[in-house]
């Protein structure tokens, strides 16, 4: 564990996402959760005895799996975009696994699966602040990897976690990406946030160069994609383009497998959706939802 400016804490120690977390007078507050059960027991004694105060909270970047999947043995309230918390009413009760491997770190502990899902039990939809008796944190929306994806930034000690909006020397996700939506999100981050220190959730502390370079890569993969959709292609044919989008990284031998998979179930789900688009689904508010611009 780092601390990374006095009360802002960053592990990337533990199976799943890297996590992030801020030990205040009035709590405790998590950024995502490790898949397995007893690393999110052990990522939440360790910040007790940073000696906070008794309140605790999750804060959930998205609805993947390998940060979501921990959530409920860190036995505290959820907070979530409204568009994260919707994904749940899709989703069973326990945990099945899936029948296709999409390169997922969940995916190397298959002891997960029968594990029961933590639904958020507070929601926003633009902007959320929260004041617990250090700095500011503030929660915004900033759609692409996925539907619900947001940041949480530190504005007064100029720190920010970015979930998966940036990648380094590795593919990411696609299965419910934005690709435009995801784009205006890299530009804000490149252009606002450039003085910051920030954080991804896969690479740990990035800088612009590698925000250049996710830019670069979407760029390349879209215009794949719409050669692909105007010719009404099926999703299969979207493997004819992975060697050319793993061009784009450097990575070790041993990964190739795992990154092919990720293109692969990534890129099927992206044509199928893009080509077959299915109605929004109504929000789901579980407990409470904050709309527009609130604080807690």
């Amino acid at each position: 564990m780092e601390e990374i400016r006095p009360s802002i804490y960053y592990e990337d120690a533990f199976l799943g996402v890297n996590l992030g977390a801020f030990v205040l007078p009035h709590g405790t507050i998590y950024i995502d959760a490790p898949i397995k059960a007893e690393d999110a027991r052990a990522w939440r004694s360790t910040l007790l005895n940073q000696r906070g105060g008794n309140n605790r909270l999750l804060i959930l970047l998205d609805s993947h799996i390998d940060r979501t999947l921990g959530a409920k043995a860190l036995d505290c309230p959820i907070l979530a975009h409204e568009k994260t918390a919707s994904v749940f009413r899709s989703r069973p009760s326990v945990f099945k696994g899936q029948t296709v491997e999409n390169g997922s770190d969940w995916e190397g502990y298959l002891d997960s699966i029968g594990t029961r899902w933590a639904v958020p039990d507070l929601t926003f939809t633009d902007q959320l602040s929260l004041h617990w008796g250090g700095p500011e944190i503030r929660l915004e929306y900033h759609p692409g990897p996925t539907a619900g994806s947001i940041w949480v930034i530190v504005p007064s000690e100029k720190v920010i976690f970015i979930g998966d909006a940036v990648v380094a020397n590795q593919p990411p996700f696609l299965a419910n990406a934005d690709l435009e939506a995801w784009q205006q999100s890299l530009n804000e981050l490149a252009t606002r946030f450039r003085n910051y220190e920030i954080y991804s959730s896969r690479s740990g502390l990035i800088g612009l160069q590698d925000i250049r370079h996710q830019q670069t890569f979407l760029k390349d993969l879209q215009k794949r994609l719409e050669r692909l959709i105007k010719r009404n292609a099926r999703p299969e044919a979207a493997n004819k383009i992975i060697p050319n989008l793993l061009s784009h990284f450097s990575f070790s031998k041993e990964k190739e497998d795992l990154y092919v998979k990720r293109l692969q179930s990534g890129l099927y789900e992206y044509l199928t959706r893009r080509n077959q688009p299915q109605p929004e689904e109504e929000v789901l508010e579980i407990s409470e939802n904050f709309a527009d611009s609130s604080e807690l």
